[in-house]
């Protein structure tokens, strides 16, 4: 049987900037992550709900909410994920309004946006 508990072979981040409501991390999306399996097999890329599932982990990591949604402001996919990318991920948290702002981005080509969002969390 399939561990879902493998976080989907990403457990490798590196905190490049931290305060309490922000956070900026760095991190490979290795080619065996198995969000890559059945999605495009001649053209594998790391699937929007993938991307999420990532934002809301660190999110729960880094600033301890809660991983249900209540609602999702705004999300954009700007470009793919392709396996082998190196990530940067900045979450920043807005305790007041329980929600959290990210933006994923290359970790060797700032202009290269993946995706952008804002989402409410449930309240813990």
């Amino acid at each position: 049987m399939h561990n879902l508990m493998n976080n989907h072979s990403i457990d490798n981040e590196t905190v490049i900037s931290g305060e309490d409501s922000s956070v900026t991390l760095e991190f490979l999306v290795p080619p065996e992550c198995d969000f890559f399996d059945g999605h495009f097999p001649q053209f594998k890329l790391l699937p929007a709900v993938g991307q999420f599932e990532l934002i809301s982990r660190f999110a729960k990591k880094y600033f301890e909410v809660s991983r249900s949604i209540s609602s999702i402001k705004r999300m954009k996919f700007s470009s793919p994920i392709l396996p082998d990318s190196k990530i940067r991920m900045q979450l920043d948290y807005c305790r007041e309004k329980s929600s959290v702002a990210f933006k994923l981005w290359s970790a060797l080509d700032e202009t290269k946006i993946y995706s952008s969002g804002a989402f409410l969390v449930v309240s813990n």
